[in-house]
């Protein structure tokens, strides 16, 4: 019998943990498939409501020139009473035409208000726009937009249809799809990335546990319970992480609801989504560090297991897929040959098999997305696109031990657009 060297201990528990996150992955799949079940039998072609609310749409904007009109657009064409409806968008110290785009659309919308804030009080990331926002805001909910969405008409009211409904919602999340997906294979990616998470994370945990997480955008909350947590935190890299879960300690549900859709314009080079991710997995990494200290403290025990499995992707996976990869490429070199029997390639290609069966069939709930390029889209991207999150992943973990080193925070970076 061969000794056992230590790449063969490294091989196996790598691949334990990578095949513990694909199985449980392929748990939620069947719970997501359950949740869409469901979801099909609702009715949301309605557009009467008990009662309509005042509700505000804020739209944080810096230097969106390119975006900011068609957004503004989109929102004005919402199927809600428009004097029910107030828009702010804050423009946040543009150097370029965002204000004179958003001048232009406040003289054919009189519920649209411009909010403009300049250094020292503004250009300080999307969380404080929000903020300076509230304060302008008079609705009894808050729904939030990114500048470049383009929200379908009935994405409002349909996210007022779900909380108004249910006193114990703090807020609820709406679906979001890739504008630009056609542009190229990087959007092609974003564009699966997006629809399988949803459905496969985002459908399966509220299906199960009442838990979601808010993304951000397309998403209405209660104000009262925002101003009670005191907003957005302006120190986060990833606002939208830490409120989900100082909502839920506050006692309320999330709900993420398929009904209420917008299209937002992805990264179309490879250079500003290196930018945009690496800021979203060093935001991640931070709520995660903060929150497990707080583990047992927690008010509401189900985001507890949220936590760990953010832990678990950004540490414990992340950590098997180098791993891995490594040994693998070691083992094609030549450089590393593992004594431990059985059929390793099997296992390996099982796996991807894997991978490529729960992602496909997430993608599918999706109409018009079950396509066979898709598919053969996700069999490529195993070795490209999601490779390239163990780059985001080191970057994100450079950056954040340099600013600890060096004490200085580095500037919150706004995704570049293009062409709308």
């Amino acid at each position: 019998m061969k000794t056992l060297t230590i790449w063969d201990y490294a091989f196996v528990i790598s691949m334990a943990i990578v095949w513990f996150i694909l199985l449980y992955h392929i748990f939620l799949t069947f719970f997501g498939y359950r949740y869409f079940l469901k979801s099909q039998k609702v009715s949301t072609d309605s557009d009467e409501l008990p009662y309509y609310p005042k509700v505000t749409v804020l739209v944080p904007a810096h230097n969106e020139e390119r975006v900011i009109g068609n957004t503004v657009d989109a929102i004005m064409r919402s199927i809600y009473p428009k004097d029910k409806l107030e828009v702010i968008v804050i423009n946040d110290s543009s150097t370029d035409r965002t204000g004179e785009v958003l001048k232009e659309k406040a003289k054919r919308y009189p519920n649209l208000k411009i909010l403009e804030i300049k250094p020292p009080l503004g250009a300080k990331g999307k969380a404080n726009a929000l903020n300076q926002g509230l304060k302008l805001a008079s609705g009894e909910f808050i729904v939030v937009y990114d500048a470049d969405n383009t929200p379908e008409r009935r994405a409002i009211i349909n996210l007022v249809r779900y909380i108004i409904n249910d006193p114990n919602l703090g807020a609820v999340v709406g679906k979001f799809r890739t504008r630009n997906r056609d542009r190229g294979i990087l959007t092609r990616f974003i564009n699966i990335e997006t629809l399988s998470f949803q459905w496969l994370v985002q459908a399966s945990r509220n299906y199960l546990w009442g838990l979601a997480t808010i993304p951000g955008t397309n998403f209405i909350i209660r104000r009262e319970l925002l101003e009670k947590i005191g907003g957005w935190e302006i120190n986060s890299l990833t606002e939208d992480t830490e409120l989900t879960i100082r909502i839920y300690q506050s006692g309320y549900r999330i709900l993420w609801i398929p009904h209420a859709v917008t299209w937002e314009q992805e990264p179309e080079k490879l250079g500003i989504w290196f930018k945009q991710r690496t800021r979203w997995a060093r935001g991640n990494l931070a709520v995660i560090f903060t929150y497990l200290k707080k583990f047992f403290s927690l008010r509401d025990k189900k985001i507890m297991f949220d936590i760990l499995y953010f832990a678990y992707i950004y540490l414990l996976a992340f950590s098997g897929i180098v791993v891995s990869d490594v040994i693998f490429v070691l083992g094609l070199l030549g450089i590393v040959r593992l004594n431990i029997g059985g059929p390793l390639i099997l296992i390996w290609f099982l796996a991807y098999a894997l991978y490529i069966t729960e992602t496909y069939i997430s993608l599918s709930f999706e109409r018009g997305e079950g396509s066979l390029e898709n598919l053969l889209l996700i069999c490529l991207m195993y070795f490209t696109y999601c490779q390239l999150w163990l780059i985001v992943v080191i970057r994100a973990i450079y950056f954040s031990i340099r600013e600890k080193i060096t004490g200085k925070t580095l500037r919150w970076y706004k995704t570049e657009r293009s062409v709308s």
